[in-house]
């Protein structure tokens, strides 16, 4: 485990959390019943990296959320404690204080609170197995160091549940990422932040000619999100048009999407646009990870689909595939590069806390 000391002063009040965000940028918005405080993030950070969040201490959070990764992992599938795999690609946690919904495909998981529930408690895959072992898991975080960071967070050093996921929720609500050489560009006002081909692959991505925007648009480049301007999302899933396993729209029994919570025909192939911001670190792409570069990506697309899934009849409307020349795919893989922030990817206050005193 371990063995934090981030915070000193335990008796004093909770500090609220000031957000690091360009000045155009609006604040996410966080839940009444789980205000940002500076304490709570801290003690999220020391959780997110501690394998006694794993019932057998193998995993912690981290192990499928990887800073260099934009906190995704470089692999299809992620892998459990027990050695269960996980169905879909882990999502980067890249500005999920603004998503307007949670994992790849469900309208119900608008927090990042209930999402937690899942990696934590889920029994089918098993991911860090706290279910059944829940109390003794909770022995773990007594210790000095932890009780000292519960009651700097909560006025009180006892850990429970709730306690921890409204701690973790914060700290990965803290994980924003506006530094890239496009923010630079965008909201900074450095017009030589972008490349003249960076600039060039920017008016492609925004051109009703590609229809990029239109799933993947607005301040963090997708459109499940919501935010202090925008409190709803406009229209966060999509069939991409990747499967047609029985010529009639069928996605593979294993994973169908959105249609398996809903049991709706017409949202069969469904997932949630994800951001694209670090996407250029955070492949493998698609919810099933079946896609390995970005190259391979925007063929899919331009081809309006993947094989028999470009006859989907559930595609999206916005899936109708386009010509690029060899130089405009360069340049719009070259502005999808620019949306990669090395600020986010190498900031120590995301990384693993220091052992023993600070």
């Amino acid at each position: 485990m371990l063995l934090v000391a981030l915070l000193s002063a335990c008796d004093q009040p909770a500090t609220p959390y000031q957000w690091q965000l360009p000045y155009n940028v609006p604040e996410p918005v966080v839940p009444a019943e789980n205000p940002m405080t500076v304490e709570k993030v801290a003690l999220g950070r020391a959780l997110f990296y501690d394998t006694a969040l794993c019932r057998n201490s193998t995993q912690s959070c981290a192990t499928c959320h990887q800073q260099a990764y934009a906190f995704a992992e470089p692999r299809r599938h992620s892998v459990g404690a027990t050695g269960d795999k996980v169905s879909r690609n882990a999502l980067a946690l890249v500005n999920v204080a603004y998503n307007g919904n949670f994992t790849w495909a469900h309208k119900g998981l608008a927090d990042i609170e209930q999402q937690l529930l899942i990696p934590l408690f889920n029994e089918d895959p098993v991911e860090l197995g706290v279910t059944g072992h829940d109390e003794a898991m909770l022995a773990r975080f007594d210790t000095e160091a932890y009780r000292d960071l519960f009651d700097a967070a909560y006025g009180d050093p006892a850990a429970s549940w709730d306690r921890i996921v409204k701690a973790l929720a914060s700290f990965v609500r803290s994980l924003v990422s506006f530094s890239s050489p496009f923010d630079d560009y965008a909201y900074g006002g450095d017009d030589e932040a972008l490349t003249a081909r960076q600039i060039d692959g920017m008016k492609l991505f925004f051109s009703e000619r590609l229809e990029c925007f239109h799933c993947h648009g607005g301040v963090n480049f997708t459109q499940s999100s919501k935010h202090a301007r925008q409190a709803l999302d406009l229209r966060p899933f999509h069939n991409t048009g990747l499967y047609n396993e029985d010529g009639h729209g069928a996605y593979p029994a294993s994973d169908q999407g959105l249609a398996s919570v809903t049991t709706r025909a017409d949202d069969m192939g469904m997932f949630r646009a994800p951001t694209l911001r670090n996407i250029a670190v955070s492949a493998p792409y698609m919810h099933d990870g079946s896609v390995a570069t970005l190259s391979e990506v925007i063929d899919i697309y331009a081809a309006g689909g993947r094989g028999d899934g470009i006859t989907n009849p559930y595609k999206s409307p916005f899936i109708k595939g386009f010509a690029l020349t060899a130089e405009e795919k360069e340049a719009l893989i070259d502005f999808l590069n620019s949306l990669t922030d090395q600020q986010f990817l190498h900031n120590p206050r995301h990384g693993p806390p220091p052992q023993g005193s600070e």
